[in-house]
């Protein structure tokens, strides 16, 4: 008889494909979240998402700056808001809506399938439908 094989534990990020580029370390954690939770199969799923992830790497890389410079930077007209608030927010929007667009922003919150006994409409005593004579 022959020996059965070792069985091995699978990590989560085990049943993915790898990004199609190379992603930073915030763009991979979004990546390796949305493969572990969803099925994106299609190279167009494919690509949306890892144009999310790239805009997620740059808006944080944005936001960084942004963090060093100060959100106010003195210019000799005065003060501004710092130039690259624009396009991290830009990114953060672009990132927010492909996954809708994605349809991953939505978290099911109940199990799917049929209701247990005792919910839904119950007629008020007396009640005939519209077409009962």
């Amino acid at each position: 008889m022959a020996k059965k094989p070792a069985l091995t534990l699978v990590g989560r990020n085990a049943t993915h494909t790898a990004p199609p580029r190379k992603l930073g370390k915030h763009g991979l954690a979004l990546w390796s979240d949305v493969c572990a939770e969803h099925r994106i199969d299609d190279p167009g799923g494919i690509e949306l998402i890892a144009q999310a992830c790239a805009a997620l790497d740059r808006a944080e890389a944005l936001a960084e700056h942004i963090g060093r410079d100060g959100e106010v930077v003195r210019t000799t007209r005065g003060p501004r808001t710092h130039p690259s608030i624009k396009d991290e927010l830009a990114c953060r929007a672009f990132l927010v809506k492909t996954l809708q667009r994605l349809g991953i922003n939505v978290e099911v919150i109940k199990p799917v399938g049929r209701p247990s006994t005792g919910l839904g409409w119950v007629p008020p005593e007396g009640w005939k439908p519209p077409d009962a004579d």
